[in-house]
């Protein structure tokens, strides 16, 4: 059933209780590492094939961990801009150490 959402606000705790599992955060964060690693790349050399790697990377990781680990759709499916700043939100969160990954 899709929800429906006024602001991110309202959305990010929907957005975190779809991350339960650590494994799943973990996979995320990867993918996230990956996703900048990327962008980095494609900044020094310029080359466009690493936006595309960027966003593979990212999605795989995470789509991984919804599918194998958490067991339930990504919320990218049905929001796909908020689930993007959820991702970022998490990210950050993650590394101010208010997520466990470990």
């Amino acid at each position: 059933m899709k929800r429906e959402f006024n602001s991110f606000e309202e959305f990010y705790p929907y957005y975190i209780d779809e991350h339960k599992n650590k494994y799943n955060k973990l996979l995320h964060f990867i993918g996230t590492w990956m996703f900048l690693s990327f962008i980095i790349a494609l900044v020094i050399t310029g080359e466009p094939k690493y936006i595309f790697y960027a966003f593979l990377s990212g999605y795989a990781w995470a789509w991984t961990g919804h599918f194998f680990i958490e067991k339930n759709k990504p919320a990218t499916f049905y929001f796909p801009v908020y689930s993007l700043f959820g991702d970022w939100k998490m990210f950050t969160e993650i590394l101010q150490g208010k997520h466990k990954i470990f």
